[in-house]
């Protein structure tokens, strides 16, 4: 229909078209309408105003909310000169009760996400890294309904890409650095130079860490958990994220500190794995070394039960039973950068009952006494937490701080240097060489899953190695076994003769009357 005619149809204007269609009015009776121009033919015109009357036509008469809902989309198109969006699209979404529109880009809808999230600071703290360092400046300015898996295909290669300047770059740092150092001192030509090159090593970038393969699973699975809560809200049915193929993560195995692989870190200094376990002894030098520290009761409970450190940090005497020789893990003191707040375990298998041998018992009640006769000494600066282990004046433990202290106890043993969470590998590993059940050994140290502790834990002393390879070799009847057996014992058989002839032969000798 052309011009002027209830407000809608095609007008000519100055050799080119114009559409305009009376839309349905606002909720408050305000009249709207959708117009477009700029066609350089009435076909070209005609066709689009057809396409805006069969999205009109996707709302039945009697569904006013889906009337206002394809009233505001054309509405928006209208103003913003957005392309059409397609009909069964539209008419999906529609049904589906989505943004028939799909404007909303990859950032505003992580923002929305993340402001919604209700789970503790510390991990908050975490997605908004992953946001803000990675997934927004990547791909932020997506649409979210056109989020391809191509798309994060790429901002991984980008990171990799990402990588490998930043490991140059650190490198001529720390070259120019070594440099620098080597320059003297004294002398107008040395301070000169030094200068100098003082000025190129600031105009360098900053030394940075590159982005591992455990981070970027991180990032994925922080993108992938978005994008399923917008399929849940209906605002997208696909989630790149969980198609995106990305370096999987190799998770170091635990190795114990045998003699040879201490005489080799005493030489190079160089650890063989990321994760070491002491063996008994060296935990049992270790606890003797510190016996007299204010903590002592800390590292004991670790080394031997397994608690993680925020564990330990966080562990009140109202949970600890130590006449039944148990104690209660439901909490924990979790670092938020620098900051510590206190949580809940992340998982239910977190919340567990941890059992308590004899000597453990005893070492707990001696810190509690310990630390009843600092309380009479604090007086009324004592800070009443009711946690087991405390500062000196009866404050949080910073779980930061604990680890820096263990670091410093451990380099000042001499033993072979470990992680504090090490010392959690390390219980795990006593308890599955003393036989333990796995499953056992499992809900001690608060795992989902029996394979997470095969896995990371299991790390096999060696005399422990040697019996099982021993028991194992005895059941296989190989026949060079057998033949080497029969060998062994008839050599054996030989000597035995020959040694009862040499025998008879001295002893006839001693009888031989003389002449």
């Amino acid at each position: 229909m052309e011009g002027g005619h209830a407000g809608r149809g095609i007008r000519p204007q100055a050799g080119h078209y114009s559409v305009r269609q009376e839309l349905p009015p606002r909720e408050d009776g305000t009249r709207r309408s959708f117009a477009r121009g700029g066609y350089d033919s009435r076909k070209a015109a005609q066709a689009d105003l057809d396409h805006v009357r069969a999205l009109l036509g996707l709302a039945e008469a009697d569904d006013p909310e889906g009337i206002q809902l394809i009233a505001e989309m054309l509405a928006e198109v209208s103003r913003d000169k957005l392309p059409f969006p397609a009909v069964e699209e539209t008419r999906r979404r529609l049904n589906a009760g989505q943004d028939l529109v799909g404007s909303l880009t990859v950032s505003e809808w992580l923002d929305r996400w993340l402001a919604g999230k209700r789970i503790r600071k510390s991990g908050i703290s975490r997605y908004e890294t992953d946001v803000r360092v990675h997934l927004k400046p990547h791909i932020g300015d997506r649409r979210l309904d056109r989020l391809r898996v191509s798309h994060l295909s790429e901002m991984f290669t980008a990171i990799t890409d990402a990588n490998a300047e930043i490991l140059e770059q650190n490198a001529q740092r720390r070259a120019a650095a070594e440099e620098l150092a080597s320059v003297p001192w004294k002398g107008v030509e040395n301070r000169a130079r030094r200068k100098a090159m003082k000025a190129a090593i600031d105009a360098m970038p900053p030394f940075r860490r590159v982005t591992g393969p455990a981070t970027c699973q991180h990032i994925k699975a922080t993108l992938r958990a978005a994008l399923n809560d917008a399929i849940g809200q209906q605002i997208i049915t696909f989630n790149p994220a969980a198609h995106v193929e990305i370096d999987p993560v190799r998770k170091p195995k635990a190795l114990v500190w045998t003699d040879e692989r201490v005489a080799k870190w005493q030489q190079t200094g160089e650890k063989p794995s990321p994760v070491m376990v002491w063996t008994p002894e060296q935990t049992g030098a270790f606890l003797d070394f510190v016996s007299a520290d204010r903590l002592y009761a800390m590292w004991h409970l670790i080394a031997f039960r397994g608690l993680r450190r925020g564990e330990a940090c966080g562990q009140p005497w109202s949970e600890t039973n130590l006449d039944r020789h148990s104690l209660t893990v439901a909490g924990q003191l979790v670092q938020d950068g620098w900051d510590v707040e206190a949580s809940e375990p992340k998982t239910d298998s977190g919340f567990r009952v941890v059992a308590l041998d004899e000597d453990t018992v005893g070492v707990l009640e001696r810190h509690r006494k310990q630390q009843k006769a600092d309380r009479e000494e604090w007086a009324s600066a004592w800070v009443e937490t009711g946690l087991v282990f405390t500062q000196e004046d009866g404050s949080w433990l910073h779980p930061g701080k604990v680890t820096d202290l263990f670091e410093r106890l451990v380099a000042a043993s001499g033993l072979p240097p470990i992680r504090l969470h090490d010392l959690r590998h390390g219980a795990a590993t006593l308890m599955l060489a003393a036989g333990i059940d796995v499953k056992i050994v499992s809900d001690t140290l608060g795992h989902s899953d029996t394979r997470i502790t095969r896995d990371i834990y299991q790390s096999v002393l060696p005399h422990v190695g040697k019996t099982a390879a021993e028991a194992t070799a005895k059941l296989v009847p190989l026949q060079r076994k057998t033949e080497a057996e029969k060998a062994r014992k008839a050599a054996e058989k030989a000597r035995e003769k020959t040694k009862a002839r040499a025998k008879a032969k001295k002893k006839s000798r001693r009888k031989k009357p003389k002449k």
